[in-house]
């Protein structure tokens, strides 16, 4: 067994090499860049919405708000005539205020991390090959980055092909962290 904190370089390393990997395929490989789409009449869609006030937060439309409402007929009508959808309203910001995001994405990188490395660390002991701890901190970090991504899917309409690509996107994190673990395990 190897215990977290004998473990804070390769925790360190790893969440850096995936911070670094994410800013690439994002910034520079681009195979993201149709993941969103835009409205016909942006301008005339942007003042409506901001014509209802409505405050930063996640929507759905109709809306039921509950089991009853669900089953009645006006909201039956309301999903059948359409259109449908959900909705995440961000608080209004520059488009260059992203370092609130980026700290809390290298902030889940080094939780992701940590429990790569606590599961991994259960299992294997000091000393084992280069590749039994590769494939084990992968396998965990890659579930760690990448699970969550198909419920959007599943539940919220995501495109498959934006979660094919976030799930790829992960596999590539895991790597990255198997690589960081099974370089600096402890002898």
């Amino acid at each position: 067994m190897v215990y977290v904190p004998s473990l804070w370089m390769p925790i360190l390393l790893a969440a850096a090499l995936v911070f670094v990997g994410s800013s690439v395929i994002h910034m520079v490989l681009g195979y993201h860049r149709k993941d969103f789409r835009g409205v016909a009449d942006e301008d005339g869609l942007m003042d409506a919405l901001r014509g209802f006030g409505i405050p930063p937060g996640d929507y759905s439309f109709p809306h039921a708000g509950s089991k009853e409402v669900m089953g009645s007929e006006e909201f039956r009508e309301k999903w059948t005539r359409g259109p449908t959808g959900f909705m995440t309203l961000l608080p209004s910001r520059g488009p260059s205020d992203m370092g609130t995001q980026l700290v809390q994405w290298l902030v889940y990188c080094l939780v992701v991390s940590a429990f790569a490395g606590y599961v991994t660390g259960l299992v294997l002991g000091p000393g084992t090959g280069y590749m039994e701890v590769f494939r084990m901190s992968s396998t965990v970090a890659f579930g760690g980055y990448a699970l969550a991504h198909p419920q959007r899917s599943i539940w919220y309409a995501q495109a498959w092909g934006t979660t094919a690509r976030n799930v790829f996107d992960s596999l590539v994190y895991g790597l990255l962290t198997g690589g960081a673990f099974g370089w600096l395990w402890p002898a």
